[in-house]
């Protein structure tokens, strides 16, 4: 392991990688190191503890989220989002459903098409950041968009979707999206150090996130919305997405025979 480590130390300095890299073997913690800084300007460095936001690693909590909903009778695969969509987002497709939106084979136009986005540090949100800080705020950005392709019948990754699933999350049950995140996957998980957070408010054991452009101090949270939906804004420590792993593959946050099927290919279930 010291090897690996040395290995992994050179590469970090050779990239300027910031962040935690940990290996779990075998139950155990071979290796948690941290690297960077959490925030430069004060130059405050990461540790094994700092939460990072999971950008699009909040989509896995968003699907087992849904998935809950859909094991527990709320939803099912086959619900078509129209049934909960009224006539919010008329360019939506009466047809797509809530498995089509999970395996990114919906169609729907996507407001944040990472295809299309030439300069990712040169994106602005379509409305001002500071006015998405909610599930529902987020109708006038998915508004608007024509559709790819009939559901169901390509692959196109869609950002839009995941928006879309907890929109649909949370107008099912009646409970805001992020703590339905907290109730369904959070709490039988044991994730202690795992919300969604407020770019405007981090705590002090949040690191800031930056603009991937050389020789620039710039945060990206003029580029983002002040609090993330089904899409992306979650913050995690290694140390919980370690939990989040081995509490899903333990049947502790959807059902065992839903575990498996999650784990399958679609096809192989259609």
């Amino acid at each position: 392991m010291d090897t690996l480590e040395k290995e992994v130390a050179q590469l970090a300095r050779q990239h300027g990688f910031s962040g935690v890299v940990r290996v779990d073997q075998g139950g155990q913690t071979r290796l948690e190191r941290a690297f960077g800084l959490a925030h430069r300007g004060y130059g405050l460095p990461n540790t094994v503890h700092t939460r990072f936001a999971l950008a699009s690693g909040t989509k896995t909590l968003t699907a087992l989220t849904v998935m809950g909903l859909v094991a527990d009778g709320t939803l099912g695969l086959s619900t078509p989002a129209r049934q909960f969509l009224g006539r919010d987002l008329p360019l939506i497709d009466d047809a797509v459903t809530i498995e089509q939106l999970l395996a990114h084979r919906s169609g729907i136009g996507d407001y944040l098409d990472e295809d299309e986005i030439q300069d990712p540090n040169a994106y602005l949100m379509p409305v001002p950041v500071h006015q998405l800080d909610s599930t529902e705020s987020y109708l006038p950005v998915l508004d608007g968009h024509p559709a790819k392709f009939p559901p169901g019948q390509e692959f196109s990754y869609c950002n839009s979707g995941y928006v879309l699933l907890a929109l649909l999350a949370e107008r099912s049950s009646g409970v805001p999206f992020a703590r339905l995140v907290q109730e369904r996957v959070c709490q039988p998980a044991g994730l202690e150090h795992t919300a969604f957070l407020r770019s405007d408010e981090l705590a002090g054991d949040v690191a800031v996130g930056y603009l991937d452009a050389p020789h620039t101090g710039r945060s990206n949270v003029f580029h983002l919305p002040v609090c993330g939906s089904g899409d992306g804004g979650i913050y995690s420590t290694p140390h919980d997405i370690h939990a989040l792993w081995t509490a899903f593959m333990a049947g502790q946050i959807v059902p065992p025979a839903w575990v498996q099927a999650m784990r399958q290919p679609l096809r192989a279930r259609l």
